[in-house]
């Protein structure tokens, strides 16, 4: 029995043994916890219940979690059958838990936003996605791909890109590149500003990259502010920290 991929849930399924253990051996110091997303037919499943202790799995497709109970790839107690991004994670995470999977190319941002809401408990992800998604998210100030998913996460994490998957290593094979990524929680516990409205500034200036701050964000600064040079930048332009010192100019004064 085969697992059937199902277009709708943007399953490729990995066949290359040493690239999955490559991605398995790619997990740093000992997680408190292991979750992996979406196992599929088990390629990193096999591999990581061999090397995790704490470690389950979450898997949204009755035939894959079929297939993985009924070849005693992963015991029922460790799989459960939910939807991540629905998920109440809250209830199953630990300190230091590290995310782990092949992610579906079509949710693979909604779930880097899911990180992030957990962000104080996941320590560590590590995952294949597309490469262009890859390279956006580990790309430093200055380059046309950097973006707001690179802010944010590179707000509280290290990333970095670690290899390039080909698409025959696929079943069905894809129609673009993958790449492996590690991303490991940085030192910074909490941002130095309202990180609701961090978000906003950096939403709003990347929402019209092709402009200047000055333009794009003109509707949240009052009009001294945008005097400041950094407003003749565009978003690529600006590093975390940088835009952490705009989310500041819109804080009362004492």
């Amino acid at each position: 029995m085969f697992v059937q991929a199902k277009k709708k849930l943007g399953q490729h399924f990995l066949n290359d043994q040493n690239i999955a253990l490559k991605i398995v051996e790619a997990i740093e110091g000992q997680p408190g916890l292991v979750i992996e997303i979406g196992p599929g037919m088990g390629v990193l499943t096999q591999f990581l219940v061999k090397k995790i202790e704490n470690f389950i799995a979450i898997e949204i497709d009755r035939e894959s979690v079929e297939y993985l109970t009924n070849n005693n790839i992963i015991s029922e107690s460790k799989l459960f059958r939910q939807d991540f991004l629905r998920a109440d994670l809250q209830n199953l995470l630990k300190n230091n838990t590290c995310i782990i999977g092949n992610l579906p190319y079509n949710i693979s941002s909604q779930i880097f936003f899911k990180v992030l809401e957990n962000k104080q408990q996941i320590t560590q992800v590590v995952c294949m996605v597309q490469k262009e998604v890859a390279e956006r998210i580990a790309e430093p100030p200055g380059s046309k791909t950097y973006g707001i998913l690179s802010v944010f996460l590179q707000a509280f994490y290290d990333i970095e890109y670690l290899f390039t998957v080909h698409e025959h290593v696929f079943t069905p094979p894809p129609k673009v590149k993958s790449a492996v990524i590690r991303l490991k929680r940085n030192w910074r516990l909490e941002l130095p500003c309202d990180e609701k409205m961090f978000f906003t500034v950096v939403k709003t200036a990347f929402n019209q990259r092709r402009k200047t701050m000055r333009n794009s964000l003109r509707p949240l600064y009052p009009p001294e502010a945008l005097a400041d040079p950094v407003f003749d930048k565009r978003p690529e332009q600006l590093c975390v920290e940088e835009f952490i010192e705009l989310t500041k100019m819109l804080e009362p004064k004492d």
